[in-house]
């Protein structure tokens, strides 16, 4: 019975103080280690090869691409470190001490709350490209979005050390047994949080998002009557309204996915409760807020034409070859 009983702890040898393994279906829990791994190497392949893109080719260094790059970059860490750590939560036990149980939860703050600040970024970048073209090139320039791109991360450093320096200081404080891995927020700080990290940047998005809209058929409308009025006015309404349409499709693609992946994640929050380490929770909010990541290389960068070229030329090696950096690919 002894034999059975240690079987089910985290450590053994701690009688008194080891946590116990939660009962689970071996099959599962096999398959579920398998789906989340290959969802961890599909977004390092799928982000690595942006940033790959952007770093590698002349003709991709814009300050659009930039926030990409910031954005890839974080998305990546996010499949490379957070991913494949938080896999073994699924079974109940933490063996990798308090310290890196500190820096686990620390660095997840920060690469969603740099993710988070990258995606207003790009939202703040489309909003001037189309709203006022002729004054893009003077305000968004390279040295702005490298200061903004760095302000993005500074900040998410700085601010998730103020909400966690308490936790920071004892990583186990909110253990209840040795082998876990868990973290508190309160109600107060979730809020302000949740405030910080959720509503402002949904609310910016789709401000900027829904101006960017009406701008865009604003101008298709104002093409159409005018080239309508030459000739061709029945093909030209119907490239309109499909441009519309496509318009509203691709920005309600991108709201919908980041709603859908962030709110599971900030819900203990919405609803009052103090966020913890479940497995209910880590399967419906932390891993798919991670899911983001590996959509935003789908979303920002699969769409895009270059990418598709650039793509090319890294699976077939090309770019090893002299100059593959100045390579025409748009």
């Amino acid at each position: 019975m002894e034999t059975l009983e240690g079987a089910e702890l985290c450590f053994p040898q701690l009688l008194n103080t080891s946590c116990r393994k939660p009962l689970q279906h071996h099959a599962e829990t096999i398959f579920l280690y398998i789906l989340l791994s290959c969802i961890s190497l599909l977004t390092v392949a799928l982000n690595l090869l942006v940033i790959i893109s952007i770093s590698h080719f002349r003709q991709l260094h814009t300050p659009t691409n930039l926030i990409l790059l910031s954005l890839a970059v974080s998305d990546f860490l996010v499949g490379l470190w957070l991913m494949p750590l938080h896999i073994p939560l699924f079974g109940g036990c933490w063996f990798l001490g308090s310290l890196i149980c500190g820096l686990y939860y620390y660095t997840s703050y920060i690469l969603v709350s740099a993710s988070v600040g990258n995606m207003v970024l790009v939202s703040v970048d489309r909003y001037v490209a189309i709203c006022d073209p002729l004054c893009y090139p003077t305000k968004v320039t390279q040295n702005r979005v490298k200061i903004c791109v760095c302000l993005c991360w500074v900040c998410s450093v700085f601010y998730n050390g103020v909400i966690q320096i308490d936790f920071l200081k004892r990583p186990d404080r909110y253990n209840s047994c040795y082998g876990e891995c868990v973290v508190v927020i309160n109600f107060i700080t979730g809020a302000v949080d949740v405030m910080l990290t959720f509503f402002g940047p949904i609310a910016v998005i789709i401000v900027l998002y829904m101006r960017v809209f009406v701008v865009a058929v604003s101008q298709a409308r104002a093409m159409r009557s005018q080239i309508a009025a030459v000739t061709l006015q029945g093909s030209v309404s119907v490239t309109a309204m499909k441009s519309e349409r496509k318009a509203a499709r691709t920005l309600g693609v991108v709201m919908v996915l980041f709603i859908i992946c962030f709110c599971p994640y900030f819900y203990p929050s919405l609803a009052g409760q103090d966020m913890s380490t479940s497995v209910a929770f880590s399967i419906s909010g932390v891993w798919l807020l991670y899911c983001n990541s590996c959509i935003n290389p789908v979303v920002y960068a699969f769409f895009y034409p270059w990418f598709r070229r650039s793509v090319k030329l890294i699976v077939t090696l090309q770019i090893l070859q002299p100059d593959s950096c100045d390579a025409n690919i748009l």
